[in-house]
This record gives structure tokens, C-alpha cells and sequence, in this order.
């Protein structure tokens, strides 16, 4: 039979049809170990990076009974501003060191509840540029200048890449409501190399949080991405050091009977008892003011001896309230592009009221 000769196939493929329907651009993304090179840690500060991360793991396991407090910007969108606000929190952190291990709220990353500006690292000029590359540079930076005033500091690790650019220089990780559920977040925390905290759900449900520490605890293999920006399998070894944290959900769930629901709960998981408390979201009914009366509550229960409060979270900036990005129209110095704020100025009575709480504490 005669051999037919058929035309050769076409060299490549054509997929267009079935891929990347969606997709509008691909650029190119720098790689962590680049950045890193451009940013280097110096000593002191990677020294202050583990010092304060074995003091909060000291405090997590009972071993320390200072206050953990998370002070800071709901996000960051300007340098100068914030550390502004680093030098003043510094001052407040060094007088207050002996009851308060302070970390500097530095969140790059905003998870929206549907759009919205998603924060310094997505959108550093805050114009829908999404300079990604030039955020990443921006977010180390800060980080390395907030630490070098002598501060910790603690951020929301939200997109499973960008921890490979900045999470050496992290004290303490935050995994927010609606990433608690999520397992590709719990593997992440397995693997991070400070400790962590677990929000409840946007719910307010509490044993999504547990499950989530009782899967970091364990080892996990997952994909991801290298320094050098190669696509790797990651096996962890499991994180030790994550917590509740306790943000409200239909209602607020700060008093004292919800720290008890929660540390039985907790217990009943094989858990630690304990909990960090956000003055601020749904425990503060989303009214930044309401902060303050939250924690003149949790500073009660903490006066009256309970231990099993480790941390609290407040949102705090220069100036107070909030204010909407509107193109061509500056902002308002000091002022937070996301949720509202209380001042600095707020601040610092909040600060020294638990402090004094902690001494109440160990008066008993």
C-alpha cells in the first residue's frame, strides 16, 4: 500500500482558543532573591527580627506575661507617614517595654469584601497603575526602616507569593477572616518562620480558627514559588507558635463569657487557652472610636488577673477617621485610606491602660 504523505502538523499548537481567555497582560515579576540583594538585611536588624519573635513566642507559651499589642495603620500608603507614626510608637513602646511587647502594624495587603484599592504592594501610587514590582520595593523598604527605628513589626500575609519578598523581616503574621478557612493560608503558616494569628470567621465563628492552628501545627508539601522565582514544592515542618484572634463577627466577642467559650473551645481542641483580642472590626461595630471602649473592657478582665489574654490588636493612626481615594483630590495627611483610625494622640491613654492592667495583673 502506498505510503500517504499528509501535511505536517503546524509547529505549534494553536490553544488560543482554550487559554488565557481572561487574562489582559502578563508582565514580568522581579524575584524575591533579587529584592533581597537590592534590600539586604543588616545585622541588628535581623537581630531584632528574632529576638522579638522568640519574645512573642515566649508570651504565647506562658513564658512571658507581658501584653502582645499590634498597634498600628489599618494599611499603609505612605512612607513618610508611617514612620512618622514609628517614631512616636517607638517612644510609647520603649516606656512601656516591661508590660507591653509592642509590634508595629505594617499591612501592605487589603482583602476587599468585593473591590477596592488592595493596598501598598498591589497599588503603591494608588491610581490603578498597579506598579507590583515597585510595591514589593516599597513594602521591604518600609519594613527595614520601621525596623531599624527599633521597632517589630507585624502584617497580613493575604497573597501566597508576596510572603517570599518581605517575611524575613516579620515579627508576627496575621491570617485575616476570610482567609482563616482557607487551607492554601493554613499550609502557608505552617511554614512561616514567626508566629501567627488566626482571625475568627467574618461569622464570628471560633473553630475555624482552632482547625486552622491544628493544621499550621502540622507539615504540609504544597506549591509555591522559590527566592529565585522558580516554581518548587514546599514541604514545612509545621508552626508551633499560632494563636486565636478574637475580631467580632454578627456581634462583638470580647467580654469575658466569649473568652471563655473560646479557651474551652480551644481546650477541647488540645489547644493552648488564650487569645488576642482586635479592639477593632466587628468588636468595634466598625466605629474606630468604639476601640476605646473595648479596651477599657478587655483592660478589666486583664486587671482581674485573666492570663489567657495574650494580645490585642488596635487600628490607629496620626490623625483620625478615614477618608476615600478620589482621583486628582490629595489626601489628607495622617489619615487611613481603608478602615477608620483613632489618632495617635487616642492612642497613647489605650496603650498605658493596659499596661497598668498588666501590672494589676501581676499584682494578684
Amino acid at each position: 500500500m502506498p505510503h500517504v504523505h499528509t501535511a505536517p502538523p503546524p509547529s505549534t499548537h494553536d490553544t488560543t482558543r482554550i487559554d488565557d481567555l481572561r487574562i489582559g497582560a502578563v508582565r514580568p515579576l522581579i524575584t524575591p532573591a533579587l529584592l533581597q540583594e537590592w534590600l539586604p538585611t543588616p545585622p541588628a536588624t535581623q537581630q531584632l527580627v528574632e529576638t522579638s519573635r522568640a519574645a512573642l513566642a515566649r508570651v504565647l507559651h506562658g513564658q512571658d506575661d507581658r501584653l502582645i499589642v499590634v498597634v498600628g495603620p489599618c494599611s499603609i500608603h505612605d512612607h513618610g507617614q508611617a514612620m512618622d507614626y514609628a517614631r512616636r510608637l517607638k517612644e510609647q513602646a520603649d516606656a512601656l517595654a516591661d508590660e507591653l511587647l509592642v509590634v508595629m502594624r505594617v499591612y501592605f495587603e487589603k482583602p476587599r469584601t468585593t473591590v477596592g484599592w488592595k493596598g501598598y504592594i498591589n497599588d503603591p501610587h494608588l491610581d490603578g497603575s498597579f506598579a507590583i514590582n515597585e510595591g514589593l520595593e516599597l513594602a521591604r523598604q518600609l519594613l527595614l526602616d520601621v525596623l531599624d527605628v527599633g521597632l517589630p513589626v507585624g502584617t497580613e500575609f493575604l497573597d501566597l507569593l508576596s510572603p517570599q519578598f518581605i517575611s524575613d523581616l516579620v515579627s508576627w503574621g496575621a491570617i485575616g477572616a476570610r482567609t482563616t478557612e482557607s487551607q492554601s493560608h493554613r499550609q502557608l503558616a505552617s511554614g512561616l518562620s514567626c508566629p501567627v494569628g488566626f482571625k475568627n470567621g467574618t461569622d464570628g465563628g471560633i473553630k475555624v480558627a482552632a482547625d486552622a492552628i491544628v493544621a499550621a501545627q502540622s507539615a504540609h508539601a504544597f506549591m509555591g514559588m522559590t527566592k529565585m522565582g522558580q516554581a518548587a514544592i514546599f514541604e514545612t515542618r509545621g508552626n508551633a507558635d499560632c494563636h486565636v484572634i478574637l475580631r467580632g463577627g454578627k456581634a462583638p466577642n470580647y467580654s469575658a463569657a466569649d473568652v471563655q467559650a473560646t479557651c474551652e473551645l480551644l481546650a477541647k481542641a488540645g489547644l493552648r487557652e488564650q487569645v488576642m483580642i482586635d479592639l477593632s472590626h466587628a468588636n468595634s461595630s466598625k466605629q474606630h472610636r468604639k476601640q476605646i471602649e473595648v479596651a477599657t473592657d478587655v483592660a478589666a478582665q486583664i486587671a482581674a488577673g485573666d492570663a489567657r489574654i495574650t494580645g490585642v490588636m488596635i487600628e490607629s493612626h496620626l490623625e483620625e477617621g478615614r477618608q476615600d481615594i478620589v482621583p486628582g483630590q490629595p489626601l489628607q495627611p495622617g489619615v487611613s485610606v481603608t478602615d477608620a483610625c483613632i489618632s495617635f494622640a487616642q492612642t497613647v491613654p489605650v496603650l498605658q491602660g493596659l499596661a497598668a492592667a498588666v501590672r494589676a495583673r501581676r499584682q494578684r
